[in-house]
């Protein structure tokens, strides 16, 4: 067989969300940082990110890392994170699928109970405290980046919902987060195609009247993903949530051309935002647990150690338990005659009769 391109892959989820994590087949990238490396990837070489999301190597619903050496010399390891439609600066789930990697691989040996980490990501250096036991990584729990609201309950004009109220807050993204009883609907998997289409919409109304940058660093731009949250029915946890990610580059006046898919985790960077906006409303105090819930019952345990001011913002620091597993491994090659170096997306894979 003859190869044009090989990938080498470890496979992962972080409480049901796939975090696949590259660690061999690409040396470096150009960059002084780790955030001007996310810039390359986009810029120059998408490629990769198309190669492993998209089918038939990749799924809608997927994302990927990708391991680098880091630009900051505190740091032990570096990496970028590949969506299907953006490179976030920050992602939860996808740091804890990257810690776990990087640890039962050997890739950083593991020489204590407790294992304390430094990752270089495009948001920041994020520190890391992995638990583990025989080998195994039994729990991750990291330092964010600060988390901050921009606005609280403003309302905005969305298409066929009318008026939503919205909490607009930066968790290393930027989301926007409405309350899903307004909506008519329940955070249950039976629901999974409302919930994808109206956080869409929600998303797109927000990102379009609600203009916002990050103040240190205004390549960080735009509300790019949405949340809805509920109350939760379960003991000891406090709220539930469901996670949207864009799947598609889209037209916002096409409405069957809407393309979103569930974070299956409870989202990490999706807890810190929805923190950072209660505890705005005096909602949550530091130093206290708040256990969230995601669309498939599994939860992460955040928790705000801090407050601090980025730019105008008055902002927390936050901090995110949760745990991967190791699905697989894998080899992704390239074949000079096929017809799909970079894959292809074919819009919305799954019918509806509703």
């Amino acid at each position: 067989m003859q190869i044009s391109r090989m990938i080498t892959a470890v496979d992962a989820h972080a409480c049901g969300e796939p975090g696949r994590v590259i660690t061999g087949g690409v040396l470096d990238v150009p960059g002084k940082t780790m955030f001007e490396k996310k810039a390359y990837l986009e810029t120059h070489g998408d490629d990769l990110r198309k190669l492993m999301l998209r089918e038939p190597r990749g799924y809608p619903a997927s994302n990927c890392n990708l391991i680098l050496p880091p630009t900051d010399p505190r740091a032990d390891a570096g990496f970028v994170i590949m969506e299907q439609v953006e490179y976030p600066p920050m992602s939860g789930t996808n740091t804890i699928c990257v810690v776990t990697v990087l640890l039962e691989t050997g890739m950083i040996p593991i020489r204590e109970r407790t294992m304390r980490l430094k990752l270089d990501t495009p948001a920041g250096l994020v520190e890391v405290e992995a638990e583990t036991e025989n080998g195994k990584v039994t729990r991750v729990t990291f330092q964010n980046v600060p988390a901050f609201a921009v606005h609280l309950d403003k309302p905005i004009e969305v298409r066929e919902f009318g008026t939503v109220k919205v909490d607009v807050a930066y968790g290393g993204m930027f989301y926007a987060i409405a309350d899903a009883e307004p909506l008519g609907l329940r955070l249950t998997p039976d629901e999974a195609h409302d919930i994808a289409r109206a956080g869409e919409m929600i998303k797109a109304a927000a990102a379009e009247q609600l203009p916002v940058a990050h103040p240190e660093n205004p390549e960080i731009s735009g509300i790019t993903i949405a949340q809805l949250s509920a109350p939760s029915k379960r003991p000891g946890v406090h709220r539930q949530n469901a996670v949207i990610v864009s799947t598609g580059k889209v037209d916002w006046n096409k409405p069957a051309s809407w393309t979103g898919a569930l974070d299956r985790s409870p989202c990490g960077t999706g807890t810190c935002a929805k923190m950072a906006a209660l505890h705005a409303k005096g909602q949550l105090p530091l130093q206290q647990d708040f256990v969230h819930e995601g669309i498939l019952g599994t939860t992460f345990t955040g928790r705000l150690i801090a407050e601090t001011q980025v730019g105008r913002y008055h902002a927390v620091i936050p901090t995110i338990s949760g745990r991967a597993w190791i699905t697989g491994f894998a080899q992704y090659v390239v074949e000079p005659s096929d017809p799909f170096p970079t894959g292809f997306t074919i819009g919305d894979i799954w019918g509806n009769m509703g």
